[in-house]
């Protein structure tokens, strides 16, 4: 904290031609409210959470081109884990709101949701205009 507070006087010195200990406590109760305000409704965090591993962007990934839902079987290929973590995988993407699932006797079978497809589409699109 001490070399965050170090580096936030200087900021301070530098934007203002001075500062004082009035100055950083004001700017850090600013930040305060900024983090209160950012993270006081969070419920995105879950999804952004769950696409930060790669196995689970691989499969939601697949799931969204996908023509058709698909089976745990049929998603292996997709990634170099177990049947079982590929599973686990899932299930971490159906919690979240990213994949739904339908039983039909043994098999699960998969498909990407409209959150998946349009938070992937979203992300390609910005990434080609940059």
């Amino acid at each position: 904290m001490a070399e965050s507070t170090a580096r936030l006087r200087s900021l301070l010195r530098d934007e203002l031609g001075e500062c004082c200990e009035a100055d950083v406590e004001q700017r850090l109760e600013e930040l305060d409210g900024l983090a209160d305000a950012a993270f006081a409704d969070d419920a995105a965090r879950p999804v952004f959470a769950v696409l930060g591993n790669e196995t689970r962007y691989r499969l939601v990934r697949a799931l969204a081109v996908a023509d058709d839902e698909l089976c745990v079987c049929e998603l292996d290929p997709f990634v170099d884990v177990s049947e079982s973590a590929v599973s686990h995988a899932l299930s971490d993407l159906v919690d979240a709101g990213l994949v739904t699932r339908r039983k039909d006797g043994n098999w699960r079978y998969y498909t990407a949701t409209d959150l998946a497809e349009t938070l992937l589409e979203t992300a390609d699109r910005e990434v080609r205009a940059e």
